[in-house]
């Protein structure tokens, strides 16, 4: 299946042809991530998600858009197969809003192959930013918003990912294991993700982007803009501030209509 590697990195903003090693795969995801914002509007706006390749590419390289985890690693996953790298996806149980339940499989990233090592590597989880990591148990990294994650063995799920903020303690982020998975797995994951009830996709906007020394985040009307030292909250007040806000920090442009229907 072709892949227009040049509209790819011209989205992302990517110069140079990234070398394949562990560096190569950072600065790809860095810039992914920096252009391409998280965003679930489609699910609000009654279009659907779809995984078909073309559509995720017209969608968010040609179209300007940004999506959800299936559709940014499914995207991420094929131009680091154009630019020489070995990866296939993985699912993952997002703890991190699961309360005492476990949650199902409602997300995916990928594991890429280097130099004999196993590193993990996402460019769609909505909650900040995790750098790619070397796949070891206690291996640690640290985000440019100031978070910092671990990885750790877990006996019952295989790996757990977690965070912790500048001032927190270590919270569980995800679990994965690394057995295959295949696409009609992501496509019940994603049709889930985009359609249930239980779905935290369906019941307001989730829009966010990585930004040089942090990130920003819309989560309905709340909009947060967060650094390693500090973070600045304020509530849109109109279908027209949500629209402004959508165009200039996230680069999404809505029509008066959607932003109507979306501020609701």
């Amino acid at each position: 299946m072709s892949f227009d590697l040049d509209a790819y990195a011209a989205r992302i903003r990517l110069p140079l042809v990234p070398a394949q090693d562990a560096e190569g795969l950072t600065v790809v995801q860095r810039a992914h991530r920096l252009a391409i914002p998280f965003e679930n509007l489609d699910v609000l706006l009654g279009r659907g998600v779809s995984l078909d390749p073309d559509d995720v590419f017209a969608k968010l390289v040609t179209g300007n858009r940004g999506g959800f985890c299936f559709e940014q690693n499914q995207l991420l996953d094929r131009a680091l197969a154009a630019f020489g790298f070995t990866a296939r996806p993985l699912l993952a149980r997002v703890w991190l809003f699961a309360g005492d339940e476990v949650p199902p499989r409602t997300h995916t990233l990928l594991l890429v192959d280097l130099d004999g090592d196993q590193w993990i590597a996402d460019a769609g989880f909505g909650g900040g930013y995790a750098p790619p990591m070397r796949l070891a148990d206690q291996e640690e990294a640290q985000g440019h918003d100031g978070v910092s994650h671990r990885l750790v063995a877990d006996p019952d799920h295989g790996w757990m990912l977690y965070r912790r903020g500048p001032a927190g303690d270590w919270q569980p982020q995800y679990s994965f294991t690394t057995e295959r998975t295949f696409d009609s797995d992501l496509a019940l994951s994603s049709h889930w993700a985009a359609t249930a009830p239980e779905s935290r996709f369906t019941h307001g906007s989730t829009v966010s982007i990585a930004l040089p020394t942090g990130y920003a985040a819309l989560a309905g009307r709340s909009y947060r803009r967060i650094t390693a030292s500090e973070t600045v909250e304020s509530e849109l007040t109109s279908p027209r501030a949500l629209r402004l806000r959508l165009s200039m920090m996230f680069g999404l442009d809505v029509t008066a209509e959607e932003a109507e229907r979306l501020y609701g």
